[in-house]
């Protein structure tokens, strides 16, 4: 059903995916910022914007769920970091 390679990529998505999880979390549950560099957020944001469509221009699924998930998170904490400065 899947290749070795489509089972490597689900699971390097899962891996990075579910580490961001927890400082998401804490920042929406705190609403705590301050250790964290606009500059530095808005370009992470970014950059999980353009691998998801880079993944959506190779129809790469494990690419595609793990930055589309992490991208919801960091926009959300990006959102928390222009909002609660």
């Amino acid at each position: 059903m899947f290749n070795l390679t489509t089972i490597v990529g689900f699971v390097a998505a899962f891996c990075t995916t579910i580490s961001f999880v927890p400082q998401a979390l804490q920042t929406i549950k705190t609403k705590n910022t301050k250790g964290i560099s606009l500059l530095m957020y808005s370009l992470f944001t970014f950059g999980t914007l353009l691998w998801l469509l880079f993944g959506v221009m190779l129809a790469n699924y494990p690419m595609i769920i793990a930055n589309g998930i992490t991208n919801v998170l960091a926009i959300i904490i990006l959102v928390y970091k222009i909002k609660y400065k």
